[in-house]
């Protein structure tokens, strides 16, 4: 079968040591270490990367600043480059086969079967029903100052207050720019987090908003509902991360409970509480950044391998023991059949 970076469903083979599913950072360098060790591996991705908004990705070492379209153009070419796959669909199903393995339903109409699975589907940032955020995210909205704070120092820097994440980005935004506001959008601040933004010297402002303002396509300011407008380059929320668990939750692995909400609960490697079912990158926690997801790829990659030459090891043995007893009994080799 002819190997190509990108194929649709008709073409694709019916079986593959290892799906992976999602083709972000996470699923592409586990699909990368297994074709290394000459795997074969397919990766199905609905092309809806978390970071599509963003003109850049930052913090990846020798990758810094780089698009992330370009980067995972890259590295499906890698990937293409070792015999993997990556198809343009949507995996709706996981279903166990009841031998260890699994069928692979694809919404595309396709079925193919995999004797592993990587889950890599990322998640979903749910924004604040502030007009103008949506519209801005990835651009001057932001919500992390690791990945984009660097870009807007020394700006007029607006911070969107909610009591789940409390003070926290404001803090971390001090450090960029001397000018940092926290819109408290009608919100009680607690005396403890009010100090804390006094010694980081960061201006609340009390009353609810309308939205943001925006001239000539960029973010110039924000405005109060009572029509009055402060001055902002930048602003920053905290979405509500939901991860894309669809097929870990319907095959019911354990979740946990974290900071950022609910994840599925995985081991160092990725191994889920199903059995031939890793999860990596943002599916599990909203703290993986492109660096960490990559990371917890490879780790996932390496695990999912040895858990396949451990099973071809022990079908090897199998066969070894029932020809040897064969053997032994006269069946089997032939030797002890025929005669005169």
């Amino acid at each position: 079968m002819t190997r190509s970076s990108e194929r649709r469903t008709d073409g694709v083979a019916d079986a593959y040591d290892v799906v992976v599913v999602g083709g972000g950072a996470g699923g592409m360098a586990a699909a990368l270490v297994l074709g290394r060790v000459r795997r074969s591996v397919l990766v199905v991705d609905a092309g809806e990367p978390r970071n599509a908004p963003a003109a850049h990705m930052q913090g990846y070492p020798s990758r810094d600043g780089m698009p992330p379209g370009e980067f995972l153009a890259v590295v499906r070419a890698e990937v293409a480059g070792y015999g993997g796959e990556v198809l343009r669909d949507t995996v709706t199903e996981v279903v166990p086969d009841g031998t260890g393995e699994f069928d692979v339903v694809l919404a595309g109409g396709g079925r193919v079967h995999a004797r592993r699975v990587v889950v890599a589907t990322g998640l979903v940032d749910e924004l604040p029903e502030l007009p103008g955020v949506a519209e801005r995210w990835g651009r001057e909205v932001l919500h992390c100052p690791y990945c984009h704070g660097w870009e807007v120092r020394d700006g007029r820097i607006g911070v969107l207050y909610r009591a789940e994440a409390g003070v926290h980005q404001a803090l971390l935004f001090s450090q960029l720019s001397s000018e940092v506001t926290l819109f408290l959008d009608g919100a009680e601040l607690p005396g403890e987090e009010r100090e804390l933004i006094a010694a980081a010297g960061v201006r609340a402002v009390a009353g609810k908003l309308a939205g943001l303002v925006v001239e000539d396509d960029r973010l110039t300011g924000v405005r109060l509902a009572d029509g009055e407008v402060h001055e902002a380059s930048a602003f920053v929320v905290a979405p509500r991360m939901v991860p894309r668990d669809g097929v870990l939750t319907a095959l019911g692995v354990r979740t946990q409970e974290t900071p950022a909400g609910t994840f599925p609960q995985v081991d160092p490697t990725g191994l889920t509480s199903f059995p031939g079912v890793w999860a990596v990158g943002n599916a599990t926690g909203a703290a993986e950044q492109v660096v960490n997801a990559a990371g917890a790829g490879y780790r996932a990659g390496t695990a999912v391998n040895m858990s396949l030459l451990e099973a071809d090891l022990a079908v090897s043995r199998q066969r070894a023991e029932f020809a040897s007893a064969g053997a032994g009994s006269g069946y089997g080799s032939g030797s002890g059949s025929g005669g005169a």
